[in-house]
């Protein structure tokens, strides 16, 4: 990959230069990343209401930016097999764009605790259903 271009997410709300970063620190390499994104983003979407109801969120530019406790991460992925490298990178992924979609939202606290962990899921898309 040449460093003028940055790896495509698709429709995952979660940009290409974070999934580049991550993959820098982590064992799956950025492609791998994103298509696990892909795949996590879909069962996300659908997550909108029980997330609001339980966490700390913004929205910015029709993405919507949760914190959540490590423990609701964990749980969200039970449905899939990821392996414990590509689980940590998709965390890291999620909460490095949470922590930036927070630090652009007005009056948002955007410190995240050693304890919690970001959900980024695009609303207009989920706001359909």
């Amino acid at each position: 990959m040449t460093s003028d271009t940055t790896i495509d997410t698709g429709e995952a709300p979660i940009t290409g230069a974070v999934v580049e970063r991550v993959a820098r620190g982590v064992a799956p390499d950025a492609s791998a990343i994103a298509d696990a994104l892909l795949a996590l983003n879909a069962e996300l979407l659908g997550r909108h209401g029980s997330l609001e109801r339980t966490a700390d969120y913004v929205t910015v530019d029709g993405t919507r930016a949760y914190r959540i406790g490590r423990d609701e991460w964990t749980a969200l992925l039970d449905a899939f097999e990821f392996d414990e490298s590509m689980a940590t990178a998709l965390r890291l992924a999620h909460t490095e764009q949470a922590r930036l979609l927070f630090a652009t939202a007005v009056d948002a606290d955007d410190r995240f605790t050693s304890d919690e962990t970001g959900v980024v899921v695009g609303i207009d898309t989920a706001e359909q259903f």
